[in-house]
């Protein structure tokens, strides 16, 4: 098909779909509200509609009134009955697919429900929309001239009682029509390949004859495929193997650590970056601007947003609040409603407004991925920045890290102990400790606080990690693939620990090879 033809009909449902954006860029709270009640009102025959007599309900308070805030634990067994074949008990149409995922903190798996209309309105609509709004920036792209290259998950779908899990990307791709294979790389057979090691040579194999003109899928696990498709094709960059590539579409983890590295392989000076907020739950936010870090909320893909103030969160003063009521800078926890009915359901991140009109994001965490033992808040996004800056002046570069605190123990004050894996390690790590506790206490008041003459919190330790040390602890817990992610910050010193000792044998067993 003629280039000129495939952007005209790209143009024509990009000029369609804009305004339906308009409008809820225009009318936000009122496009939310009315969301709200279709969602009641669709589900008001359930068994969590009848128990909350949501066919009474016909305003928010009164929702709020009636419907206790949830988590996954909170909803298991009943997610169990539906996986069981039960229906209309959270959501009337049939719930057949559930989105396998064990999070980040938790070893136990997760079921997340994915109704057709989560999958059609929410997913499909997102991926589209993402696309709409990069066009919409970018009028001289090339995008349909040649395929996109995804990056999934790595388990396959698996049948039970009707009904089907797996991880959501592989859900994604066994649902999409069979024309979209056709503008996409590596094939489905590839794409749901189970054993993650065999599958990453098999999508090098697939891919490095294609015209990509785009990527998509998690920074950590794509920058480890592209550097093997450097290696098996012997080219210095991405664009001796992929000329026309324009765009990385990314998501899942925060970009920042890896950002110099992609500069690295990517050397187009106009090569765009375009960051997006999913989850298994839903599709929640796009970049819908050139070269900026903020997210535009979607707001009319059948979920309804609320929000919790971190600084009242599980005390006995969490106050909840509508997206009408959000302020500029605030963290914020946040809390959906889903058309895969999800009734107030805490999804575990944070966000801060950087925009109230339209409503723009940056995600900022998560509820459980943070340290906060010595009244230190210390937040991801508080350590991706440090991280950012300090590998700019140590020239160093940073594969991946976690931290957790060194509890205080008789005398003994407390600390934060991080273990990082670099892939250009700083000449003098000492030096990087320094800089990297200095950034902290830029960034964090409440970290300056307490490292205030050592008062509360004595200086950071740092641990090098050994070259593969974060691969091969996902490896030995069967967590490789591009939906499995290390948890960066934790309360507890269960990662740490292990991984602690696993660094030293593999220091040992190095040494026994020297």
């Amino acid at each position: 098909m003629p280039i000129t033809l495939v952007n005209s009909i790209a143009s024509w449902f990009l000029k369609k779909r804009f305004h339906q954006i308009e409008l809820f860029l225009k009318y936000p709270n009122e496009v939310q509200q009315e969301l709200l009640l279709n969602l009641i009102y669709t589900a008001k025959d359930t068994k969590i509609g009848r128990k909350h007599e949501f066919s009474s309900i016909k305003n928010y308070r009164t929702f709020a009134e009636r419907v206790p805030i949830s988590t996954y634990e909170d909803y298991q067994d009943l997610i169990e009955l539906s996986r069981q074949g039960q229906n209309n008990i959270f959501w009337p149409s049939h719930i057949k697919w559930f989105a396998k995922s064990s999070g980040t903190t938790n070893a136990k798996s997760k079921f997340i429900p994915v109704s057709s209309e989560s999958l059609e309105d929410c997913h499909y609509a997102a991926g589209k929309d993402m696309l709409c709004m990069y066009l919409n920036n970018n009028e001289n792209s090339q995008l349909f001239t040649g395929k996109g290259l995804r990056l999934g998950g790595s388990k396959e779908l698996y049948r039970e009682n009707g009904t089907v899990y797996g991880d959501l990307s592989a859900i994604l791709i066994d649902n999409m029509p069979f024309w979209a294979e056709f503008s996409s790389t590596p094939s489905n057979k590839v794409s749901l390949m189970s054993d993650w090691e065999t599958k990453m040579q098999a999508i090098v194999d697939e891919t490095i004859m294609e015209n990509v003109t785009s990527l998509a899928g998690v920074p950590s696990w794509m920058l480890v495929l592209l550097h093997n498709v450097l290696e098996t094709t012997g080219k210095n960059n991405l664009n001796e193997v992929w000329p026309n590539l324009e765009v990385y579409f990314h998501g899942g983890v925060s970009f920042t650590p890896y950002a110099d590295q992609y500069k690295k392989i990517l050397l187009k000076t106009d090569f765009k970056y375009y960051e997006i907020y999913n989850a298994s739950e839903g599709f929640f936010a796009i970049q819908d601007q050139n070269n900026t870090k903020e997210l535009l909320l979607m707001l009319d893909y059948g979920i309804f947003y609320e929000f919790i103030p971190m600084e009242t969160y599980n005390t006995i003063n969490q106050t909840i609040i509508p997206l009408s009521e959000v302020e500029l800078k605030k963290n914020y926890a946040i809390v959906i409603t889903t058309n895969a009915g999800l009734w107030r359901y805490k999804i575990g991140d944070t966000v801060r407004f950087t925009s109230l009109s339209p409503y723009r994001i940056k995600v900022s965490g998560r509820t459980k991925h943070h340290i906060n033992v010595f009244g230190e808040e210390l937040i991801i996004e508080n350590v991706e920045d440090a991280l950012k800056k300090v590998c700019k002046r140590t020239k160093s570069e940073i594969v991946d890290y976690t931290g957790a605190p060194i509890f205080m123990k008789d005398k003994e004050k407390g600390a934060h102990e991080w273990i990082i894996e670099f892939k250009k390690a700083p000449e003098d790590l000492n030096y990087f400790i320094e800089l990297f506790d200095n950034a902290l206490k830029a960034l964090n008041s409440d970290y300056e606080a307490k490292r205030y003459n050592n008062l509360t919190l004595n200086r950071p330790t740092i641990h090098m990690g050994k070259q593969n040390l974060f691969y091969d602890w996902l490896k030995l817990h069967n967590k490789l693939g591009g939906q499995h992610k290390i948890p960066r910050l934790s309360n507890s010193r269960e990662y740490i620990d292990e991984l602690l000792i696993i660094n030293e044998n593999q220091s040992f067993e190095q040494e026994k090879q020297l």
